[in-house]
């Protein structure tokens, strides 16, 4: 049965991915339906990034209150709903509210399964997690490929989608009770560990070693989002090269970022209730996630803006502070996290 939850567990986080490249996917025949500029793609993101990052916050609380199972249920249910909503809107206002509940199913979910697994299963199964995103943010442009080259337009590609989230819904709805365990309940939490109260986010930031954590978390990500932005931009600008060319070269450097960024982000999650505590980690997870998420959505801007009014250029320069900074960070939690634990 153990197994069994995991499966389930694979499956939301492949749903939690489906939608994150849908947007990006589908805007180039939407924003001229909706008559705006193709700009008007990032006040969308923007909104659920936002909602990603409120929920994330609270999800220590939502979990503790309702537990993991129904979190993720109803976090599902209403990434499907705010889908839905995507695919029947008939203006930009309509799909900027919209993405108020796309962004906050997104955060719970995302915090309060990385916690789960955490707790409960050996660190390989949190590095199958994160590829099962993965998979679902692969799968999505795809679905919506076929949609629109099969000339059905992007509301079915939402409508596949969508569809595709309301089963798993349903899936998460009878799996519920797998969620509980003998000596726990469905939160994964023993009783002692329940009575404990959300911790508010001063509180956390108190903890020791968390605030060199969450800077690496946010310099994580800034580093992987600014490198996919901006590498073939910096390869074409500065350096002259055919876009073609840079688009190549970027691909080599992209795939060696990233086989090296890819342990970080699960190794540090699994990581955090052993160094945090099993009281703490819902908590601390959701506060990570928050951090990476606005690493995600504030830096590539920032080095667009140093771009635009200094110079290009000093795209490797930027990357080389945001890695020297995560690593500093890095560094320094250690001994803190291991004097809290032996506490």
């Amino acid at each position: 049965m153990f197994q069994l939850l995991l499966m389930i567990i694979y499956l939301a986080f492949i749903s939690l991915g489906l939608p994150d490249s849908l947007l990006g996917s589908a805007w180039p025949t939407m924003y001229q339906e909706f008559s705006v500029h193709v700009s008007y793609a990032g006040g969308i993101s923007m909104i659920i990034a936002v909602g990603t990052v409120v929920s994330s916050l609270q999800s220590d609380r939502l979990t503790k209150r309702f537990g993991t199972g129904k979190v993720t249920t109803a976090s599902v249910l209403m990434t499907a709903a705010a889908l839905f909503g995507f695919l029947i809107s008939h203006s930009y206002a309509a799909l900027c509210l919209w993405a108020i509940p796309y962004g906050l199913g997104a955060g719970s979910v995302d915090a309060s399964l990385n916690n789960y697994v955490a707790l409960h299963y050996a660190s390989r199964h949190m590095s199958w997690l994160h590829c099962m995103w993965g998979v679902g943010a692969s799968i999505g442009p795809y679905i919506m490929g076929y949609a629109l080259s099969g000339g059905q337009g992007w509301n079915m590609g939402y409508r596949y989608i969508a569809i595709l989230q309301i089963v798993l819904t349903a899936a998460l709805i009878f799996s519920l009770p797998l969620w509980k365990k003998q000596g726990t309940d469905d939160t994964g939490q023993t009783d002692g560990e329940m009575k404990t109260k959300p911790l508010s986010l001063r509180q956390i930031i108190k903890i020791p070693g968390a605030k060199e954590i969450l800077i690496t978390f946010f310099c994580y990500c800034a580093l992987e989002q600014t490198t996919g932005l901006w590498a073939s931009s910096y390869l074409v600008l500065r350096h002259g090269l055919p876009a073609e060319t840079a688009a190549g070269f970027a691909l080599t450097g992209l795939i060696l970022i990233g086989l090296g960024c890819a342990p970080v982000y699960p190794s540090i999650i699994h990581s955090t209730p052993e160094h945090f505590g099993a009281d703490k980690s819902q908590a601390m997870i959701g506060v990570q996630m928050a951090f990476a998420y606005v690493g995600t959505c504030l830096m590539p801007p920032v080095f667009g803006f140093i771009a635009n009014h200094i110079s290009v250029s000093l795209f490797p320069g930027f990357l080389l502070v945001i890695l020297a900074l995560m690593t500093s960070m890095y560094e320094k939690m250690l001994p803190k996290v291991s004097v809290n634990t032996d506490e």
